[in-house]
């Protein structure tokens, strides 16, 4: 046996306890500010996915002279529509329109009654107005 064995030694049953007892308090107070934010995950999805919306409805517009029209709607970002206003110069601007973090098509109105156009999702009750996850989120909140 080396000098080197003799000095190694295992952890004893109480130090392991206190590692235990500290890991399990700081638990009680970090699991339950986990599981309340996927809440505000998803407000913050739908924020970040309505600007990047946003984003490409005015490359089309830069392209086009116009927004697309209600009916034409923000499949127009990922097809080029038909109908009026024309879209001639049509360049393709997103690969796929995101759903919202509650699985639904973002809503669109042109023009819009809170600016040029309203980009909207009616949140988790998908019913318009609301408070909290159930609030319409909207490019004029941001």
């Amino acid at each position: 046996m080396t000098v080197h064995d003799r000095n190694q030694r295992g952890f004893s049953l109480i130090e392991l306890m206190v590692v235990v007892s500290i890991i399990a308090i700081l638990l009680t107070f970090v699991v339950p500010k986990i599981f309340d934010k996927p809440d505000q995950a998803r407000l913050v999805q739908a924020k970040h996915n309505i600007k990047a919306i946003e984003s490409a409805l005015q490359f089309y517009r830069n392209d086009n002279y116009d927004y697309p029209s209600t009916e034409q709607g923000l499949q127009a970002l990922v097809e080029q529509p038909s109908g009026e206003p024309e879209a001639a110069n049509w360049q393709g601007y997103m690969d796929k329109l995101p759903k919202d973090p509650w699985g639904n098509d973002y809503q669109y109105l042109y023009p819009g009654t809170h600016g040029a156009f309203d980009i909207y999702t009616l949140g988790r009750d998908k019913r318009l107005g609301g408070e909290g996850v159930n609030a319409d989120i909207g490019n004029w909140d941001l």
